[in-house]
């Protein structure tokens, strides 16, 4: 089980107190874009075998959303931060490095 710190509220939980909200630094397309735009802003994730950013949102307690840094194999979290960001943290990524030697933060189109 995911134990996820809320970084607008400071509670630290069970993930059942969260709700997920998918990939996060998804660059959004909506009315005006093209069809092959829209399309992969709907369809188009990644799945990665390790490290991966979400979007959550503190269901059972302040209801803001955040995102969260995580390994998708040991479910290690290295951070949450406020969703109000393009990418992670530098200390974010500083640990994930520390940890996952040779990592790199590869921004989404």
């Amino acid at each position: 089980m995911l134990i996820l710190t809320c970084p607008m509220c400071g509670v630290t939980a069970e993930e059942t107190e969260f709700h997920g909200g998918g990939e996060a630094h998804l660059k959004r397309f909506g009315p005006g874009s093209s069809e092959d735009e829209f399309e992969g802003y709907l369809f188009m994730r990644e799945n990665p075998k390790g490290v991966h950013f979400e979007r959550w949102r503190h269901a059972n307690g302040c209801g803001k959303w955040f995102h969260a840094a995580r390994c998708t194999t040991t479910l290690e979290v290295f951070g949450t931060y406020a969703a109000q960001t393009y990418e992670p943290p530098a200390e974010i990524k500083a640990v994930i490095s520390d940890k996952r030697p040779g990592w790199r933060w590869r921004e989404h189109s």
